[in-house]
């Protein structure tokens, strides 16, 4: 199989918009919940017709404030409770709001406001309000910058409370399905962000459909915690999904205390990337090993993974389910209850997750629902189905969705998701479609059963010396999946053979070294440590199990500082900039192909 399009199974309306998601709540039950807030040590409950309010007011500020239909809104924030506001009180205004990451630097702001014409940015506070300041001069359109933490909400509210509900309504109105709900900028590898214009049909119908799709997650009774930036189409996808489905939504800044937040939360579903559920699998097996049961976490690891494959292949023994239960008692109703307790499905994407973490996942009782997608599709095309669920594999097209793949194994999609084009850069939109399909610039198969998975990145592929193509991701996911790394590079290009380039986690390296009885070391200090480095071997030879001799790497090298989005070595969504890491440790990469005129790439 090497194409296939999933019908629609909710077909809206060409009037309607996003601002009917959330009339349709309040109409059919105005006093339940639809959002908490924290409040101290718990959360305050906001009805669908108090959040509703909310929105009409702050609308009306908008309104006050002079932004017409169709003026770009900008947001630049942390995930928290007043962007969904904001969001929801720029399509009640008939406005276009347009996400800014809150790391971005004053050369990105700038481009981003003048590229849309955003003519009102709201920020966090007053020191993202202070890395507007820098660029404002040269940002023709911007009229007016607010801080939510200095009151920017209330401002607002007050600003509109002349204006008339009538306007409201009428503006509600306006928007169809193919009238752009949003521009979101792409965190690019290279060269500057580009805008996709998504459509009020690209969120509303692909969130109804999703919810129809399935129902078991996303519809009525499920409740999710944003964690994830904002800014970010996925975590922006889920906030509309959960308007759709009449899940209830919550929102939490910091990834690094998100525990706390699911703690007490109590999630019944999470959206996370595969690195979150790295660090969760990581953090337990080191403070099993803290507490002196590493031996039965490492055991009951086992014990799920093996429960979770023999699901696929006829179910397990009866000596297996004794295990499994045993295991629960142990170690898995501690890791589920981390997350709240209440937590049975998670969906993932951004990357691969890789088949021994889902495995594990699932074994412990939280399946996690592996998706793909981009910017330009709205978030998700695929995703597996609680009744469907390929692990390795990124699922079966959401209905609307179509797939398709190209000779050379590009993944090609169309569909009620894909984006209308790039704002303001009609050639990058025509180089990005081949007829009526948008070009992914990923690799991927399709098997008989119409499930999608991911190979590697078209751009990305390697070819060494000796003509032999390598996709480095498949190599990179494993690596990175071991506590002690954050970031692998593979490199190889015309090279011998192939390399790579690893940092080391400062955040998973204590754990590790307690985890070992080894003393306390910095980075610097552990990159040339010969426990750390035998791990890092050992690492890199798992790897390696997973490709051909022609494809593994070789040799490896430990940079001394870490990729990250702060140093510009990462994009805001936290995919490596692989053209800057290859040009500023040319060095290093060079470093690994001397004196190896011995190696062959077999």
């Amino acid at each position: 199989m090497d194409e296939i399009t999933t019908p629609q199974l909710v077909e809206l309306p060409p009037t309607s918009n996003l601002n009917d998601l959330l009339t349709d709540r309040v109409t059919k039950d105005p006093d339940a919940p639809i959002i908490e807030r924290p409040a101290g040590d718990g959360w305050e409950s906001l009805s669908n017709a108090a959040f509703d309010a909310e929105v009409v007011a702050v609308a009306k500020g908008l309104v006050a404030k002079g932004v017409q239909p169709g003026d770009p809104v900008g947001i630049m924030s942390h995930t928290r409770y007043e962007w969904t506001l904001l969001d929801f009180a720029a399509w009640a205004a008939g406005a276009v709001p347009v996400p800014v990451y809150e790391t971005s630097s004053p050369e990105q702001v700038e481009w981003i406001v003048t590229d849309a014409g955003v003519t009102v940015l709201v920020v966090e506070d007053a020191e993202l309000a202070a890395v507007v300041g820098q660029v404002a001069d040269d940002a023709p359109t911007l009229r007016e910058v607010l801080s939510i933490d200095d009151g920017a909400i209330a401002d607002l509210v007050a600003a509109g409370a002349d204006v008339d509900d009538a306007e409201i309504v009428r503006r509600r109105a306006l928007a169809g399905l193919d009238d752009v709900a949003t521009i979101i900028y792409t965190s690019g590898t290279t060269g500057r962000p580009k805008g996709a214009e998504l459509t009020h049909g690209n969120f509303a119908s692909l969130a109804t459909n999703a919810v129809a799709a399935v129902p078991e997650v996303f519809a009525s009774g499920g409740r999710t915690l944003l964690f994830l930036p904002l800014a970010h189409v996925f975590a922006r996808f889920i906030e509309v999904l959960a308007i759709a489905g009449g899940s209830v939504l919550g929102h939490w800044a910091d990834v690094k205390t998100v525990t706390q937040g699911l703690g007490t939360f109590k999630p019944t579903f999470v959206l996370a990337v595969p690195r979150v559920f790295e660090k969760v699998y990581n953090s337990a097996e080191q403070k099993a090993a803290a507490g002196g049961k590493l031996k039965i976490f490492q055991w009951a690891t086992a014990t799920a993974i093996a429960w979770s494959r023999a699901q696929d292949t006829g179910g397990p023994s009866f000596w297996l389910n004794v295990q499994h239960k045993v295991a629960g008692r142990l170690v898995y109703g501690k890791l589920l209850a981390a997350l709240g307790g209440q937590a049975r499905y998670a969906v993932s994407g951004g990357g691969p997750l890789g088949e021994r973490l889902g495995h594990f996942f699932r074994g412990i009782g939280l399946t996690i629902l592996e998706g793909y997608g981009l910017t330009e599709t709205t978030a998700p095309t695929s995703v597996n189905r609680p009744a469907a669920n390929r692990i390795g594999s990124v699922g079966t097209q959401l209905p609307g969705c179509g797939v398709k793949i190209a000779a050379d194994g590009e993944i090609l999609l169309k569909g009620v998701h894909v984006f209308r084009g790039y704002h303001n850069n009609a050639e990058a939109t025509a180089e990005s479609f081949d007829g009526e399909w948008f070009r992914t610039g990923d690799l991927g198969t399709l098997d008989d059963e119409g499930f999608l998975s991911i190979t590697g990145r078209k751009k990305e592929i390697i070819v060494t010396a000796g003509g032999k193509n390598v996709a480095p991701a498949a190599l990179e996911d494993r690596i990175r999946a071991h506590a002690l790394v954050s970031q692998c590079v593979v490199v190889g290009d015309n090279r011998p053979f192939i390399g790579a380039l690893i940092t080391i986690d400062p955040e998973g390296l204590p754990g590790w070294l307690k985890m070992h009885d080894k003393p306390e070391m910095t980075v610097e200090q552990a990159r040339t440590d010969t426990d750390v480095l035998a791990a890092l071997d050992a690492a890199v030879a798992r790897a390696n199990k997973a490709v051909s001799r022609a494809e593994s790497i070789r040799k490896f090298s430990i940079l001394a500082e870490d990729l990250t989005v702060e140093n510009d070595y990462l994009t805001p969504s936290l995919k490596v900039k692989r053209s800057v890491v290859l040009k500023d440790f040319a060095d290093d990469v060079e470093a690994l192909y001397l004196d190896t005129r011995e190696q062959s790439p077999d």
